[in-house]
């Protein structure tokens, strides 16, 4: 079956397409919603153009499509780059990497069964930190790119995700009730490096903005290495 990537170049839409690309299914584009809004309800928003970069190492086409990121009018945007993605790859399917949000899970699904699509969630409800540990396993390379809850604050902007992270994580859901996934939206990631990427990205500037517990890891210029 043909797929297409709901892609944002975080850690959860990266490996959900590795995941994706095996057996009888074969993923033949990513997609990319471009929002205006950083505080989109349905869009991974850090750094969404380095998708492209991302692309190019992954050897996938992607086709991407702005919103303003409207609450639910955003969805329409989103119709139509699966719609074009139907037109030029003939997708069959569609591949999130939702892992508990219902509010974004269910949305894609009713614009998926409209247009007589396969939706695949290859992480739903899988747990945080099990997926978290998989991805050191598998030899990704994961930055946090976003932070939005405290306690976490501008020292994690950058950082890699490594073992001590994870523990660190599992701590701070002891403690406040963060998700070690960022499934409550705490942070946001960046995939730098991984299995089925053919070279790394590497970061050669960036700018960190960041006020009261919320902030950004800007990457302002990239290569493939």
């Amino acid at each position: 079956m043909k797929l297409g990537v709901l892609f944002s170049g975080g850690k959860d839409s990266t490996f959900a397409t590795e995941l994706a690309d095996s057996g009888q299914n074969e993923v033949v584009c990513l997609m990319s919603m471009k929002s205006e809004n950083k505080d989109s309800y349905m869009f991974h928003t850090p750094n969404i153009d380095l998708t492209e970069l991302q692309a190019k190492s992954l050897n996938l086409p992607l086709i991407s499509r702005k919103t303003e990121g409207k609450k639910e009018a955003e969805l329409i945007d989103l119709r139509r780059l699966i719609q074009k993605a139907q037109k030029e790859y003939g997708i069959e399917g569609v591949v999130t990497g939702a892992v508990e949000s219902v509010y974004q899970a269910s949305r894609i699904q009713k614009i998926c069964s409209d247009l007589k699509l396969w939706c695949f969630n290859p992480l739903w409800q899988l747990d945080q930190e099990e997926l978290l540990n998989q991805l050191i396993k598998r030899g990704y390379e994961i930055i946090i790119s976003g932070i939005a809850a405290y306690p976490l604050d501008a020292k994690w902007l950058g950082r890699k995700l490594t073992k001590a992270m994870i523990e660190e994580l599992v701590e701070l859901r002891k403690k406040f009730g963060v998700n070690p996934a960022g499934e409550g939206g705490e942070f946001e990631s960046l995939v730098l490096n991984g299995p089925n990427f053919k070279k790394r990205i590497q970061i050669n500037k960036y700018k960190i903005q960041y006020k009261n517990h919320a902030g950004v890891f800007s990457v302002e210029d990239a290569e493939l290495k």
